[in-house]
């Protein structure tokens, strides 16, 4: 265990970045889960973590957290995923893919809802509402950008293009709860940070900050309440985002001939 006021990393693009990732796996169990949100959290330190005490420089901050962590949200390919699942596909692997997913995010939720999970892993001074908020928030965000990746790769329409562009693609796409739309010009990461898709983000990430403040109640049951609005939330983006892709893949296979 990491003891009270240790710092693993500098807080580097690649290292919080890897911390993330880490937190988007489907089978942490809840002491890895709690170390290594400890970890994100002190990885905040010299990031301006000040402005997350600011709610509108928060959301601000919490949107260029997000815009340099996706894009290395790793996003597995469809025959990765059917090893992975043991070769199930389809319907089936997308289900799958929504449960553990909306199970991950609830179990974020279950930690970052209460300071009392983290206090041995992360430096006290950092335990603040608006810190531990933020890094749930960021991390649910990862969870979500993956499996909405993980669902084109599944219905057969996978998001083209390299990292920076996938990401724009995908944070478009969470920002709408719609599948990528890929008849959208691309442009690099400049289109989350300059145009009407940065304030989409910002607002969607405004109603999740705002949602995840039920947390700060008591601790058993704020951990509670932000478990179950996590769980909700992800599989409803899930089925948004399913019921988007199977007319997207109606569409692209065209009708079929005559019998």
């Amino acid at each position: 265990m990491v003891e009270a006021g240790a710092v693993e990393g500098t807080g580097t693009v690649e290292e919080l970045s890897g911390t993330v990732v880490e937190l988007t796996a489907d089978d942490l169990e809840p002491a890895q889960r709690k170390r290594l949100i400890g970890r994100m959290i002190n990885q905040f330190r010299g990031r301006g973590v000040g402005e997350l005490f600011k709610p509108r420089a928060a959301i601000r901050w919490m949107a260029d957290v997000i815009g340099d962590i996706a894009p290395h949200v790793p996003i597995r390919d469809l025959e990765t995923l059917r090893r992975h699942y043991g070769g199930i596909e389809g319907e089936v692997l997308a289900e799958r893919l929504v449960r553990n997913a909306s199970r991950t995010t609830a179990g974020i939720g279950a930690t970052g809802g209460s300071v009392g999970a983290i206090q041995w892993v992360a430096t006290p001074t950092l335990l603040s509402a608006p810190v531990l908020l933020a890094a749930e928030t960021i991390a649910v965000v990862a969870v979500e950008v993956k499996l909405i990746g993980e669902l084109h790769e599944v219905y057969g329409v996978p998001v083209a293009g390299g990292g920076a562009e996938r990401a724009v693609a995908l944070l478009q796409a969470w920002s709408s709860g719609r599948g990528v739309n890929p008849l959208l010009p691309g442009g690099g990461m400049a289109a989350i940070l300059g145009t009407a898709a940065r304030k989409e983000l910002r607002d969607m990430l405004l109603r999740r900050f705002g949602r995840n403040l039920t947390t700060l109640g008591p601790m058993l049951t704020g951990a509670a309440v932000a478990s179950l609005l996590n769980r909700r939330a992800t599989r409803s983006l899930g089925d948004r985002i399913r019921d988007d892709l199977r007319g997207e893949r109606k569409a692209l296979d065209g009708p079929r001939p005559p019998a």
